[in-house]
């Protein structure tokens, strides 16, 4: 897979994912829940080292937009407000090829810091 950006981008409401159709044929299925809480946006990462800012009650956030920006990312609007995270094509693929860990990261962030998806 190539850092191409995308022939089609589709936000799915009813399964809650976002996805990317590559001319190659590649196509990623990014959950909202997982790109809300790791959206770049400073104000997820926070505003120098370390884990950034835990997000909690997420598990039922939409996208309600996506736009290009240039030829590089694409900027994410959510239900929650939240619109400040440039996505690039290459973060979108790494989101998309380790999406477990990822996943896994951040389960194991709300036990330990007692968050929770739904609140």
């Amino acid at each position: 897979m190539t850092d191409q950006r995308p022939t089609d981008i589709r936000i799915r409401k009813r399964s809650r994912q976002l996805e990317l159709h590559y001319a190659d044929g590649h196509q990623l299925a990014l959950p909202f829940e997982l790109l809300r809480v790791y959206s770049p946006s400073a104000e997820v990462r926070g505003h120098g080292m370390g884990p950034g800012v835990l997000q909690t009650g997420k598990r039922d956030v939409a996208i309600t937009q996506a736009e290009m920006v240039g030829n590089y990312a694409l900027k994410l609007s959510f239900d929650d407000g939240h619109d400040s995270g440039l996505f690039t094509w290459d973060y979108l693929q790494e989101l998309g090829r380790e999406q477990e860990q990822y996943w896994q990261r951040y389960l194991a962030r709300l036990a330990a810091e007692g968050g929770s998806r739904d609140q």
